[in-house]
């Protein structure tokens, strides 16, 4: 029996059942990499819910500034795929975890002021935190599920 699959170029192959699909090494993203790209999702909205918090609890401190965390593209983009980065000449210098880039937390910029000098925006605030606590759920299950999975898999060769 033929069932219709989709290959990395989006045409659709048909293949046998029951035969497993042949894929080109490029396409398969390995485990070490699904894991450290959800890791880095994790710490980045934990530190987006901690700095909206800590600018909610100063609501109605004078002269305040609000705080926002940057450099998230920067920390997707650091390690493609989260393979180390290699050293192919004398000049570079070997990446490893304490040279990895980290979140900055930094003023917010843009945000009007209020009379008393603070800038945090209550509506603002609670919507950053509803979308870290999103996206730290989204990251969660798919953390679980990559565990579920490997679980499966101890579980069935006993």
């Amino acid at each position: 029996m033929l069932i219709g699959t989709h290959s990395a170029s989006g045409a659709k192959d048909l293949v046998e059942a029951g035969e497993p699909e042949k894929r080109d090494m490029n396409d398969i993203i390995s485990d070490r990499s699904i894991m450290s790209a959800l890791g880095r999702r994790l710490t980045i909205e934990v530190a987006k819910q901690s700095v909206a918090a800590s600018n909610l609890a100063n609501i109605n401190t004078p002269d305040y500034r609000a705080r926002e965390v940057t450099f998230e593209e920067a920390l997707n983009q650091a390690v493609p795929g989260g393979e180390p980065l290699a050293v192919t000449q004398a000049g570079h210098i070997a990446s490893g975890p304490s040279l990895a880039p980290t979140h900055e937390v930094r003023d917010a910029e843009g945000l009007p002021a209020r009379r008393d000098g603070n800038n945090v925006q209550l509506d603002r605030e609670l919507l950053q935190m509803s979308r870290a606590s999103t996206d730290f759920t989204a990251a969660q299950t798919a953390l679980s599920a990559k565990f579920r999975l490997v679980r499966y898999a101890i579980n069935e060769s006993k």
